[in-house]
């Protein structure tokens, strides 16, 4: 080993565990406390910093990597920059994703004295900040001497990937370029210990539930969004396919179940399913939910018509079957991959959806029609361009359920964010998907009141050369809001937004921007952007009307509407 002691800073040794559990691109927004740390990070072969608008966006775009790639990670500065990126990292938590958070901290010297430091509010307490994250991360470190430095960011990194959420690194901004010997130039690979399951509980919990499925009539499988964070996706299929049972997803599930798979029946979202994928789930007399998460969107306002006592219920370290038993320490994937070789098959349920089941219409979709673009015939366009080397990014609202009707053909990455709804996560998460997935072009359906959020970073994908695709779907305000409780605040301003992006794109690097507003135009619009702008960032700003919005969503949000409005209890 070469004695090259430059290479064996605090700062190389970060970058090198980032490269190593394959966070190759880092997003952020340069600050005086962290400037020689991203000094050091961008010194190391292999690691590229990509700089965001704004921190917020950051965090997205390290959310959106980490979808793609398995781990995300972004760089700001204290507090300020911090404070910034923290409902990014929220978000990240909500939806399972690990994201390393990185801050340059004060300088070493500061702690413990009675100093008052600029980016801060005002008080010599630098514990602000990360009290803050210790709500919305799995660990924390403050990086403030060399000594205890490796351990520290080497239990967060690990915890991050572990327990698959955000962690929070603070580091000193006068220690990045220190070296010392912990930092050694070839550091042992890095590794973590893999959970096991209890196999006593797991074996009972196997049983419990194969004779639980196979003493039903008409049993269905419904995959849930923790199918990701269980990695038991493959074990998932394993069983749907030993078992002949219908296959559903929840909605928040949407790309974590194959919908090629031969029974799969579509979207479980109580009275805003896929047509007939509700009546065979309700009406089964057992269902098996894997990673479910039953919150007031998902459960439609609460209005879900399922039973506890029929259902198993799955998540990623527990089994708990109708109303009880619930058997701990057992992994979702083992449980599974047990569970699929001790099921009967049973396509009874399948056959009920058979025969029920009519194709759904098509819309009356004419490629010379000069008639307003409509949503429905949008959305169907964008079904015609969806392949396995594609994947789709829904933007909170109305693109929730119209995304949610598009067939995903195999191989067809998809993603949104149910959970924390956060609107404008899609455009920083765009950034960063596209940066992990570059042999993927990605499909974005973006609100007008969600892009005015966090516009700004489409710059930063015109700067890296991404070839993306983004539907601006301008109808003029919050329309998800407007469903929900309507007001003036819904009302937006109106932007000329292919206008703001060539002003972004400002001539440097690969864009097209078009305005559509017929079904013409948006054939024509589509078609350029596969052929020859197929190497440009492509911006397809579509005009539609503000009341054209799907079915599902205006029955989604009366049904949330009158759970938001439910009177007090009486005391």
């Amino acid at each position: 080993m070469g004695e090259k002691t430059w290479d064996r800073t605090l700062g190389r040794h970060l970058a090198r565990r980032l490269l190593e559990i394959g966070a190759c691109d880092v997003f952020g927004v340069p600050g005086d406390f962290n400037l020689v740390l991203l000094d050091q990070l961008i010194a190391e072969p292999g690691l590229r910093f990509v700089g965001c608008c704004n921190e917020l966006n950051a965090g997205y775009a390290a959310d959106g990597y980490a979808r793609a790639k398995g781990v995300g990670a972004c760089v700001v500065t204290f507090t300020v920059g911090g404070l910034s990126v923290l409902n990014a990292i929220a978000g990240a938590y909500s939806e399972s994703l690990p994201v390393i958070c990185i801050v340059g901290g004060p300088n070493s010297n500061d702690y413990g004295t009675n100093r008052i430091l600029h980016h801060t509010i005002g008080l010599p307490d630098f514990s602000q900040e990360f009290r803050c994250f210790q709500t919305v991360t799995a660990a924390q470190a403050v990086v403030n001497n060399t000594d205890d430095a490796q351990e520290l960011i080497d239990h967060a990194i690990s915890t991050a990937l572990k327990e698959s959420k955000p962690v929070y690194i603070s580091i000193s901004c006068n220690l990045p370029a220190i070296p010392h010997p912990t930092f050694s130039f070839e550091p042992v690979k890095y590794s973590i210990a893999r959970k096991l399951s209890n196999q006593q509980s797991l074996c009972a919990a196997v049983e419990a539930a194969a004779n639980f499925l196979n003493a039903a009539v008409k049993p269905v499988l419904v995959g849930g969004p923790k199918l990701r964070v269980a990695k038991a996706g493959a074990a998932f299929i394993q069983v749907a396919e030993a078992s002949g049972f219908p296959v559903a997803v929840m909605p928040s599930a949407k790309g974590q179940v194959p919908e090629t798979l031969p029974r799969f029946i579509g979207t479980y979202w109580g009275a805003i399913s896929t047509p007939y994928c509700c009546e065979i789930v309700e009406s089964a007399d057992a269902y098996l939910f894997a990673g479910p998460i039953f919150n007031d969107y998902s459960s439609v306002g609460y209005s879900l018509l399922v039973k506890k006592e029929k259902a198993i219920i799955v998540q990623p370290e527990r089994v708990t079957i109708g109303n009880g038993p619930a058997f701990g320490c057992v992994l979702m994937k083992d449980f599974l991959e047990a569970l699929a070789k001790k099921l009967r098959k049973n396509s009874a349920a399948y056959e009920n959806f058979l025969r029920m089941y009519l194709p759904i219409g098509s819309c009356l979709a004419m490629a010379d029609s000069e008639e307003p673009l409509q949503v429905k015939v949008l959305f169907q366009h964008i079904q015609n361009m969806l392949t396995s080397s594609t994947a789709v990014l829904a933007e909170t609202g109305d693109s929730w359920f119209n995304c949610q009707k598009l067939k995903l053909p195999e191989g067809c990455g998809y993603e949104f964010q149910m959970q924390y709804g956060s609107i404008g996560w899609s455009v920083g998460a765009l950034l960063g998907y596209a940066q992990a997935a570059p042999q993927k072009r990605v499909i974005a359906c973006i609100g007008d009141g969600s892009f005015q959020v966090t516009a700004q970073d489409v710059s930063t994908m015109i700067r890296n050369g991404q070839k993306s695709i983004i539907f601006l779907i301008n109808n003029g305000g919050y329309t998800i809001e407007v469903q929900i409780h309507d007001g003036p605040y819904n009302v937006i301003k109106n932007w000329n937004y292919t206008g703001v992006v060539d002003a972004f794109h400002n001539g440097e690097g690969k864009c097209w921007t078009i305005k559509v507003k017929t079904e013409k135009e948006l054939v024509h619009a589509i078609k350029t952007s596969q052929d020859e702008q197929k190497d440009s960032l492509c911006f397809i700003e579509c005009i539609l009307h503000k009341d054209d919005t799907s079915s599902e969503l205006l029955e989604w949000g009366s049904r949330v509407s009158a759970a938001n409005s439910r009177p007090p209890n009486p005391q």
